[in-house]
């Protein structure tokens, strides 16, 4: 049997003089064991007895290592080849050695590769990135294995380190438009950059429309993906109206170089109008929600689709309706991602799930809340103070198995059942659903402000403040515990405080109508008529044109 063969003869104590015939070997018996040995007919290698003085000397010793299955084989295997590899690496970079170092990158590159597939389909990415890291030292101006490590250090999560890898990649390779692709996704999707994205993308086109690689489409979809998301981020007007143009611009060139391609698609929709939320700003409620039920016809797995869902019943129909929806979403849930998060599986090997998109990013739920501790410039005092309100809750803690991904969203359920069931008067409900969200996250401030909202329910205002004070601490750009901070210091008699808290939160998000009619009443009790009543004003305003959700609340999306 070729196996037993390759075997044997790796196996055979080696001389100077072949060492680049085992690295073959070595290279061969992975192919052999990665492509074309079932798992049932495979046999754990076993000690042969040399029985001739003319076999070659076997290794032997105690304790050595064998296989228990094909896997770890594989894996022993390349592991072996690699050092080979690096121990034969030309270093010098003289041209006499030009061709030695060639042939060494060769042989190298070889072995990486067929790292690379083992590794990734068994879900051990940190062994792959290690020797990747091993291997830039004789990578000089060599993208391919430069590349390897960039996309190692994805499948890791280190994004701001893959990134400046990637940048090294772009710079070796300056007619290839893949790369800067790759960039722009990093910063649009892990990095919240998009103003870097967006250069990425706008590189990535000029090299495309120079050496086209048939990417011309998705050069100009990443192009408005990042005019969108600036657009998002943006306060003036009219540059908020020039950002949404030039993305629309982009999206429908996108559409039109490649009509089948179905995130352009996606995303020009979503530029368009997202028809639902569009309806809600109309006021046009019944309109929006026979719409989403008639998408979630075709898309019964979409919990996106059934958050918008709930919000428009609790508005329309009461909050038993928006209940029963909100249980089904729990339910889906249970269907789609309870089998990830107890799977042995390792997370990288796990196919992502598109049916369901639900990563709101919105300022209500979204990457960039949950990671605000990094994102923003605390004072450390404040963040002490409110990590100490939730200690208790981490004396136990232990973050949960499985991908992260798929307890966000659970998280994200039981904080819209606490709101529903807040709305009908159960509090003990509330109570056991923030409890549940708590021992997914406890240093959500989202969990907080649910806490907050409670106590107001209940006019426990100063146990309120406490809560909407420590959700501000963690995340001081959580719009909605700013709102409800304001109100409570309105109701403590602390106009001073409130008018500065809700004129915060104006500044961060002018468009929402609830931070203006709150300021309206801090002014009145002001004695400022006046401002109160332009306070008023523009809350009625912005709230004809304020849709039930976000129009933000769609994800990013790029599979």
């Amino acid at each position: 049997m070729a196996l037993d063969r390759y075997r044997y003869s790796i196996t055979a104590v080696e001389s100077p003089g072949v060492n680049s015939i085992r690295l073959k070997l070595l290279c061969q018996t992975a192919e052999l064991l990665l492509q074309g040995y079932p798992d049932e007919n495979y046999k754990v290698p076993s000690v042969v007895a040399r029985d001739s003085a003319w076999k070659p000397k076997l290794y032997s010793g105690l304790n050595q290592f064998t296989p228990r299955n094909k896997y770890e084989e594989t894996i022993l295997v390349l592991i072996v080849a690699e050092a080979i590899a690096v121990r034969n690496a030309v270093l010098s970079q003289s041209p006499e050695f030009k061709d030695a170092r060639h042939s060494a990158y060769l042989d190298a590159t070889t072995v990486y590769d067929l790292l690379t597939l083992a590794t990734v389909r068994w879900g051990q990415i940190a062994l792959l990135q290690e020797s990747l890291e091993r291997a830039m030292k004789f990578s000089f101006k060599e993208p391919h294995l430069w590349r390897q490590h960039a996309l190692s250090l994805i499948s890791k999560g280190e994004y701001e380190h893959a990134l400046s890898v990637l940048k090294e990649v772009i710079h070796l390779e300056p007619n290839t438009s893949v790369n800067c692709l790759l960039a722009a996704k990093l910063c649009f999707e892990h990095l919240n950059m998009p103003g870097e994205g967006t250069v990425y993308s706008e590189l990535a086109l000029k090299r495309e429309t120079i050496h086209s690689s048939g990417l011309l489409s998705r050069c100009h979809l990443y192009l408005g993906l990042g005019f969108q998301l600036q657009a998002q981020s943006t306060l003036p007007k009219s540059d908020r109206t020039s950002l949404n143009n030039s993305a629309l611009e982009n999206f429908q060139v996108a559409v039109q170089l490649e009509p089948n391609d179905n995130l352009c698609e996606y995303y020009l929709g979503l530029q368009l109008a997202l028809i639902a939320l569009l309806l809600s700003a109309n006021r046009q409620h019944e309109e929006a929600l026979q719409l989403v039920e008639a998408a979630l016809e075709e898309y019964p797995d979409c919990l996106n689709l059934m958050y918008v869902k709930a919000h428009l019943e609790l508005h329309q129909e009461g909050g038993e309706r928006a209940l029963t929806t909100a249980k089904q979403m729990l339910e889906l849930w249970k269907n789609l991602y309870e089998g990830q998060t107890i799977s042995d599986v390792p997370e990288c090997d796990r196919k992502s799930d598109t049916r369901s998109v639900f990563q709101l990013y919105t300022s209500e739920m979204s990457d960039k809340d949950t990671s605000s501790l990094q994102a923003h410039s605390i004072a450390a005092s404040k963040v002490e103070h409110a990590l100490s309100e939730v200690a208790s809750s981490m004396s136990s803690f232990s973050p949960r198995p499985g991908p992260q991904r798929a307890w966000m969203l659970l998280l994200e359920i039981w904080l819209l059942l606490a709101e529903l069931y807040l709305a009908l008067d159960q509090q003990a409900d509330v109570l056991k659903c923030i409890q549940e969200a708590t021992q997914i996250f406890p240093l959500s401030h989202h969990i907080l402000h649910m806490r907050g909202l409670l106590h107001m329910h209940k006019q426990e205002w100063t146990e309120a403040k406490l809560c909407f004070q420590n959700a501000v601490a963690i995340n001081p750009q959580h719009v909605k515990s700013l709102q409800q901070l304001g109100l409570v210091y309105h109701y403590l008699n602390l106009q001073g405080l409130a008018e500065t808290t809700l004129r915060e939160a104006a500044k961060i998000d002018p468009t929402n109508h609830l931070t203006w009619y709150n300021l309206g009443k801090v002014l009145e009790a002001l004695g400022e008529y006046e401002s109160a009543s332009s306070s008023m004003a523009t809350a009625l305003t912005v709230e004809i044109t304020s849709p039930i959700l976000p129009f933000t609340s769609v994800p990013l999306c790029f599979d």
